[in-house]
């Protein structure tokens, strides 16, 4: 580490330096008055721009030694038996897409998708099983046409493959 931060004082001088200590937390006394942890542009600054998730649908992280996707998933028997009964009549079928394995330390039932502008309540169904499930329907960037990535726990409940593309409906609920 301490040979990165040589090398970052002679390539960025000290006023480099000082941005990329304070970006990573390093040199920061205990009790000390910066931000707690490193900053991270990805992460909003902005509490109010974290979407929130419906709690049908969210679940608590899973532990940090998790490896099998038994343990990445932390929904509860409840939810994935409510999130897989059947929707009611009144949904908005959106299209299909070709979804991917998510974040797996991302618990919950989700889709980040191309096919909403905004956060909703939605559905996936897997036409080659038949099994649908209650998701979060999260805005992906990129064209209608491009692909998404679906949960962990979602995959699961819909019998779609954790290796493998499958092609999935989307709708949204109510």
């Amino acid at each position: 580490m301490k040979r990165i931060l040589i090398l970052t004082i002679l390539v960025l001088g000290v006023a480099g330096c000082a941005a990329v200590t304070e970006r990573f937390g390093l040199g920061r006394k205990a009790g000390g008055t910066a931000q707690e942890g490193p900053i991270d542009p990805f992460v909003p600054a902005d509490p109010a721009e974290v979407p929130t998730l419906d709690l049908a649908t969210a679940a608590p992280p899973p532990p940090p030694a998790a490896r099998s996707a038994e343990a990445l998933d932390t929904t509860t028997p409840e939810q994935r038996a409510a999130a897989a009964v059947p929707a009611a009549a009144g949904g908005r079928v959106l299209g299909t897409t070709v979804a991917a394995l998510g974040d797996p330390t991302q618990p919950g039932l989700w889709l980040k998708t191309p096919l909403v502008a905004a956060e909703a309540k939605g559905r996936v169904t897997n036409p080659a099983t038949g099994k649908s499930s209650a998701v979060t329907l999260i805005p992906l960037g990129g064209a209608a046409t491009a692909g998404s990535q679906m949960s962990l726990s979602a995959l699961r409940l819909i019998g779609a493959s954790l290796t493998e593309l499958t092609e999935v409906e989307v709708a949204l609920e109510g």
